[in-house]
């Protein structure tokens, strides 16, 4: 380990702020701390805060940070706000925000400017995310921007997301239509002691009986006296399902899509290897890197199938196969394009899980799938390491087995692990 990142573990203020710093602006240097502190990751329950700009999240953050610190708890505070348009930088910064806990040790605060990013996040929200969870810290606490109804990569990010909704704005229940009810594991209605309380929670609750699946609990708070903020806490601080993993995505891991069964968006990453001795793997996983998975194809979501055949067609590609996979309820047609293909994906019926995704995204780019020499030795590995596997291991398109790794495992992207022919 550097000396860098001794003083991070140590809990040095100021290595920690020069490492957030360079995370969100690239430093090759700032990476690699995070590659030094990956043995230390899984640490740090990861909670996003999401919501419509005038909801109280700043408010809500400060009180929860008050309750977990009076519970001994250290925490880091993300807070992404928007760009200036002079500077680049965040127009609310750290220094107007929970001024109280400024000289509190047990309290990082940074907040990140957008800079031209969609989706309530800035590009390195995740890496500064890993950054906390590695540096110690019990609790890192995600605010988004707040920027209207489209900021659900937060729940690619956060173990646990919190849709903050507030009476007296309108039509209250509005804001969520768009992607972010389908996000939440908490609701709170905050200002609750404002006119519109029970009207909001009453259209929630009504919108929440026409979704299919989790029911999420409803909190009520007032940020400004703690009202309810208490049960919230004990809410974010429950243990978390099998099912959802405590291991941040590692630095280095790729980003990018969406996934056919959560629909959730994704964030480009980056490709960087690392070498597996400096991470300490075992001998197993040193093998797997040293005949490491390249990509087999991009599966790109399409309305009509033979338009966007016709297109490929204008660039020199052609059809190689075609065939309707009845597991995924799509029609599929492979163009090979050199070493890889792309595949394009219609889907056979209004139920199926691409239709879904372009019902709420649009056509595009779906999933990236790599192939892997030995299809079951990576799902153990994943398995072991607290990944979520969205299938058993099955035949799909061309007859190949594969399985499908959920976003929230690898940084935001959907990925397929195809097996290679011949093993």
């Amino acid at each position: 380990m550097t000396e860098w990142a001794r003083k991070i573990r140590e809990g040095d203020a100021r290595s920690l702020a020069r490492a957030a710093t360079g995370v969100e602006n690239g430093d090759p240097q700032a990476l690699e701390i995070l590659r030094d502190l990956a043995p230390f990751a899984g640490h740090a329950r990861v909670v996003g805060i999401t919501g419509p700009p005038g909801a109280g999240k700043s408010t809500l953050v400060d009180a929860l940070a008050s309750h977990l610190r009076r519970q001994g708890k250290t925490l880091a505070i993300v807070a992404v706000d928007p760009s200036s348009r002079f500077t680049g930088g965040a127009i609310l910064g750290d220094r107007i925000r929970m001024q109280q806990h400024h000289a509190d040790p047990g309290i990082f605060i940074r907040s990140m400017a957008t800079r031209g990013t969609t989706g309530g996040l800035a590009r390195a929200t995740a890496d500064l995310a890993q950054l906390m969870d590695r540096a110690g810290k019990d609790f890192v606490l995600i605010e988004t921007v707040g920027v209207g109804q489209d900021e659900v990569e937060i729940a690619d990010l956060a173990q646990i997301t919190v849709v903050v909704l507030v009476p007296g704005m309108g039509d209250d229940v509005q804001a969520i239509k768009a992607g972010i009810l389908e996000i939440a594991d908490i609701f709170v209605i905050n200002k609750a002691d404002q006119p519109g309380a029970d009207r909001v929670e009453r259209e929630l609750q009504g919108m929440l009986s026409l979704a299919h699946g989790k029911m999420p609990p409803i909190i009520r708070t007032v940020a400004t006296d703690g009202t309810g903020v208490e049960e919230l806490v004990e809410m974010v601080g429950r243990p978390l399902p099998e099912n959802v993993r405590k291991n941040r995505p590692q630095a280095g891991e790729a980003g990018g899509t969406a996934c056919p069964t959560t629909e959730g968006p994704g964030r480009a990453g980056v490709a960087q290897a690392v070498p597996p001795a400096h991470l300490g793997f075992s001998p197993a996983l040193e093998e797997a890197v040293a005949h490491p998975p390249h990509i087999d194809h991009l599966g790109i979501a399409v309305t009509a199938l033979e338009a966007a055949v016709a297109f490929y067609q204008t660039l020199g590609l052609s059809v190689a196969h075609r065939e309707t996979v009845a597991t995924e309820r799509v029609n599929v047609a492979m163009l090979p394009a050199g070493d890889a293909r792309i595949e394009l994906l219609e889907p056979s019926s209004p139920d199926s899980p691409i239709s879904k995704f372009l019902d709420k995204r649009g056509p595009g780019l779906h999933h990236v799938a790599l192939k892997v020499p030995d299809l079951a030795a990576a799902v153990e590995r994943l398995r072991a390491a607290g990944a979520r596997l969205l299938n058993e291991p099955r035949q799909g398109a061309g007859g190949h087995l594969y399985v499908f790794v959920h976003p929230a495992s690898t940084g935001g992207v959907l990925l397929e692990l195809i097996q290679e022919s011949g093993h």
